[in-house]
């Protein structure tokens, strides 16, 4: 069994849960998720069976879409619903639709963030969460996360009340905290503000209309068409630029030869998915880092003949 499966995941299970669960439905050990989504976050988190392992990390870096809700008012240690309140401030104005636009405005493109201490993010060797649950500040890397759009999901002209909540849609690069995000807004404002509610609603390629709940994928397990729903190796791919190569050359790319670079390839940045004239993916490669004009296989996929 091999290929992509594109599940939703329910809030209250870890993206470990859904791939502990998985091996047991599916029989199989190899399985991996594409980047972890919290236990509050509900959504799109494809799975990868067999050789499609070999791809995961290219669907964790395509962008990602979410839908949430940020609250203005009070602040939590995690950033999120779940916390604990470490900071209260009463919204005694009014805050106009433009005032909101525009700080979604400022933090659209190239941002700085600094990760939460309840993430995933190590710090000499621990995951920072593991810090946190036993009461201990470390210093957090900064770093800087792409944020394509923003939008407003409200049609209020004014927001009011001693508390204020709105829901948002963002599409971000590989590494942002949408719960951090969400603080960032609430500062702009001038309040303490976490996330109160989050679902990723795509992933690369796939999106919340491709996925399937746990229950599905086992009842597709139980009558023999769970295949018919798993999506090829090369739909994790999509997004990079391809090379298309005649039968001659796929016998050096199975063997992991060192290839010119195409001349309509040779400023791109990302990595080059090399694939035969029916579109399967053989290898994807890189720019070589010390034969100029050439590119090495980063990971080859299968071999063909």
């Amino acid at each position: 069994m091999e290929g992509i499966l594109p599940l939703f995941k329910e809030k209250g299970m870890t993206s470990h849960d859904c791939v502990f669960k998985l091996r047991k439905i599916l029989k199989t050990k190899k399985i991996g998720h594409t980047g972890t989504l919290d236990p509050d976050v509900s959504g799109v988190l494809p799975i990868c069976i067999g050789r499609a392992t070999k791809v995961a990390e290219f669907i964790t870096d395509a962008g990602k879409s979410y839908e949430g809700e940020v609250t203005l008012g009070y602040s939590t240690h995690t950033e999120d619903a779940s916390g604990e309140v470490v900071e209260r401030k009463t919204i005694e104005r009014i805050i106009p639709r433009q005032e909101i636009e525009q700080v979604l405005k400022e933090l659209t493109g190239s941002i700085s963030q600094t990760p939460p201490m309840f993430s995933a993010v190590k710090v000499n060797g621990k995951r920072l969460y593991e810090y946190a649950r036993k009461g201990i500040e470390v210093e957090r890397p900064t770093r800087l996360v792409n944020i394509y759009s923003i939008e407003l999901l409200d049609d209020r002209l004014d927001f009011s009340g001693e508390t204020i909540s709105f829901r948002f849609r963002v599409t971000c690069g590989k590494g942002t905290y949408i719960r951090t995000l969400a603080v960032m807004m609430g500062e702009r404002l001038g309040f303490p503000a976490h996330m109160s509610d989050l679902i990723r609603i795509q992933s690369a390629d796939y999106t919340l209309s491709d996925c399937l709940t746990l229950e599905e994928v086992e009842m597709r397990m139980e009558n023999g068409t769970i295949q018919e729903i798993l999506r090829p190796i090369e739909s994790a791919l999509a997004y990079l630029p391809k090379y298309v190569i005649n039968d001659k050359i796929a016998e050096k790319v199975k063997n992991g030869a060192v290839l010119p670079i195409p001349q309509s390839l040779i400023n791109e940045e990302n990595p080059i998915a090399v694939e035969t004239t029916d579109g399967m993916v053989l290898a994807i490669y890189v720019h070589h880092s010390e034969k100029e004009g050439m590119m090495k296989p980063l990971k080859v996929l299968r071999t063909i003949g």
